[in-house]
């Protein structure tokens, strides 16, 4: 279930903000929680094996769909261990999965409903002028878990940690995934990944932000002059 309350703000140009989204910084602290290699590998067990005991004779899939186990193996290579954050916006995520945003969306619900997947809707201020509230929706908070039922499934597996000769290939492809992934963060987001829900983080991801909307609105700036100087 989404946490929070409806937010009633409209983003620039009048595009209403979804319902249930919460503002970027006021929601994250007690939704991610910190996790480790072993339990977020635990949970991508746990989906994969619930896949193959759910499946019927004759279907192709399962309850969750190969483009859902797809999406939580990326998550799971994505994941913050120290911080529990995981934000990746859905273009990125469609364009690394190489899948269309339909089946993204599908995906992702199939892993909700199940258990294995929930998220916050977010938005944050932008530095546009003009009446009312100037806001824009940003990227999800995810959150990884299993339910009981696909634990179970596990049995003493559910314990094991991975095998040792994996170890350094999944750092490797994990630690590409994430480079990957910072280079798409702005300065306050990057801030956060970093440092996580502390002080210094709070602070340099405050700082960041104040640098982005700054930049931003001497984009606009230039924008709007050099359209007068056309218009003239």
């Amino acid at each position: 279930m989404i946490l929070g309350a409806c937010a009633d703000d409209r983003a620039a140009g009048g595009t209403p903000i979804r319902r249930n989204s919460r503002r970027v910084g006021s929601c994250e602290a007690s939704f991610w929680h910190g996790t480790s290699r072993q339990e977020v590998q635990k949970i991508l067990r746990a989906a994969q094996r619930y896949e193959l005991e759910g499946k019927k004779p004759g279907r192709r899939n399962g309850p969750l769909g190969g483009v859902a186990l797809e999406l939580l193996t990326l998550f799971a290579n994505l994941v913050s261990f120290k911080t529990g954050r995981l934000d990746p916006s859905l273009d990125w995520i469609t364009g690394k999965l190489k899948r269309s945003r339909d089946a993204v969306v599908r995906a992702m619900k199939a892993l909700r409903d199940h258990g294995f997947l929930d998220w916050l809707r977010r938005y944050e201020p932008t530095p546009n002028e003009g009446r009312g509230p100037q806001v824009r929706q940003v990227s999800n908070a995810y959150r990884l878990s299993a339910p009981k039922r696909a634990l179970a499934l596990l049995g003493r597996w559910a314990s094991r940690p991975a095998l040792p000769e994996d170890e350094g290939r999944e750092q490797a492809d994990r630690s590409a995934m994430e480079a990957e992934f910072k280079a798409t963060l702005d300065l306050s987001s990057y801030a956060t990944f970093q440092c996580g829900d502390s002080p210094l983080g709070k602070a340099l991801a405050q700082l960041g932000k104040s640098i982005d909307l700054r930049e931003s609105a001497k984009r606009t700036e230039s924008q709007a002059t050099s359209y007068s100087y056309a218009a003239s």
